[in-house]
């Protein structure tokens, strides 16, 4: 099946960012022409999406803004996101969901070629690795065979560790609706918890949930000032000179 829809997660306050996150989601910061959140737009529009769900939550308003500009995205607010974490918002996805998607994050400049490869990998779930890149915060993945197995933010904590996560998966339904029952089961303690290490890794446990590697992927994701710092100087200048911009 075709994937037309993309759901992106952009519901995050920034905290890390301090002055600089109060003022605007991380999805409009800024190292080229326009935001990183429409850059992403463009490189799903490119790969055939048709329908992108835009999840808000801290000043939802850029997104709303947003909206105007492209018909194909459609946003659904997360109400609890100072107080709830990625699967959450997530979760209030679901009603907007019936297909196949591709998952990602707001906070992420990327080559082309990562949406590229996960679209074209031949399972119906599977999440995308990189190489080491030595960002800090970085998100170990380790792996049994050709699935995953676990996740952790401490090398330590985990062996036969495949690469690190990039932030850009291919959700089938039936993997959604195992992550929306694990979900309701961890929210009866705490709406604290995430998508990935938490929601993908509780259901992987019983269901197959594949990966893909790109060793020298160029990408960033932007949760701090140090990531900000490498995004801006070395991650967006090596990218844009691969040509993995569209010139508008």
């Amino acid at each position: 099946m075709k994937i037309q829809t993309a759901v992106i997660l952009a519901a995050g306050i920034g905290a890390r960012l301090n002055e600089m996150g109060q003022l605007i989601p991380k999805g409009f910061l800024q190292f080229g022409k326009q935001p990183i959140i429409e850059e992403s737009i463009e490189r799903l529009q490119h790969c055939g999406i048709q329908k992108i769900i835009i999840v808000t939550g801290h000043l939802s308003e850029f997104y709303e803004r947003l909206k105007e500009r492209y018909p194909q995205i459609v946003t659904v607010h997360n109400p609890q996101y100072a107080e709830s974490g990625s699967l959450c918002s997530l979760y209030c996805a679901r009603e907007l969901v019936d297909n196949d998607f591709l998952l990602l994050e707001s906070d992420l400049i990327y080559e082309q070629r990562a949406l590229e490869t996960v679209l074209a990998f031949p399972k119906d779930n599977v999440i995308l690795l990189s190489g080491p890149t030595n960002a800090g915060d970085e998100v170990y993945v380790k792996t049994s065979g050709d699935t995953i197995v676990a996740m952790s933010k401490n090398k330590a904590d985990l062996d036969q560790i495949a690469g690190e996560l990039v932030g850009i998966s291919k959700i089938s339904q039936p993997l959604f609706q195992r992550m929306l029952q694990q979900a309701e089961l961890m929210f009866e303690s705490s709406l604290k918890v995430d998508y990935e290490s938490d929601g993908l890794v509780a259901v992987a446990q019983s269901y197959p949930v594949y990966y893909t590697v790109i060793t020298d992927l160029l990408w960033a994701e932007i949760d701090d000032k140090q990531h900000l710092l490498r995004a801006k100087e070395q991650i967006y200048p090596a990218i844009f000179k691969t040509g993995s911009y569209f010139k508008r």
